[in-house]
């Protein structure tokens, strides 16, 4: 069961991601977390309206799989045929088959909300732990460097940030383990 802490950060996660912008969005999570970069513009690709899903992309060499996918079962997380609707609401999909530490005092913002997808990649990574970019830094996607770098013992980045602090949840502050 979680606790007050990981509830309120669940609720206040599941708010924003209802259809807040992206500056309402940021507002918030500065009120709960440091470090929150200012938001990006991104825009999506554009599909063409005759563009085909590519079902099964080829394996590509020093590249690792996630289980699921390696094997071809599309159906362990999507729905058969090619509607690629997940068997699953995406906040919860990745729970079905992998487990975390139970309750743990302290959870990392995006495993308390199901956002597995905002630092690993579902179907293949060359980077390990299926993440979506080099770990050496890969902190600093979300996290503001120069926030970081003032807190004490951060002035050396020297390692990565998984040295000392657990990406998913700790029963220790900060995440530390």
């Amino acid at each position: 069961m979680m606790r007050r802490g990981g509830a309120l950060c669940a609720c206040v996660v599941a708010l924003l991601s209802i259809g807040c912008s992206a500056t309402t969005r940021h507002k918030v999570l500065t009120l709960f977390f440091d470090g929150v970069p200012e938001p990006r513009q991104e825009v999506a690709p554009a599909l063409s309206p005759t563009a085909q899903p590519q079902i099964a992309p080829p394996r590509q060499v020093g590249y690792q799989e996630h289980g699921p996918y390696a094997a071809r079962l599309c159906n362990a997380c999507h729905e058969a045929g090619a509607t690629n609707a997940l068997v699953a609401p995406r906040d919860q999909l990745c729970f079905r088959c992998h487990e975390f530490p139970q309750d743990p005092r302290y959870v990392h913002g995006p495993v308390v909300s199901g956002g597995c997808l905002v630092c690993h990649d579902p179907h293949s990574s060359q980077y390990r732990a299926l993440l979506v970019s080099e770990s050496d830094r890969f902190c600093f996607r979300c996290h503001d460097p120069a926030s970081v770098e003032r807190i004490e013992g951060h002035a050396d980045f020297a390692e990565d940030c998984t040295t000392c602090h657990d990406a998913h949840g700790s029963d220790n502050k900060y995440l530390l383990k």
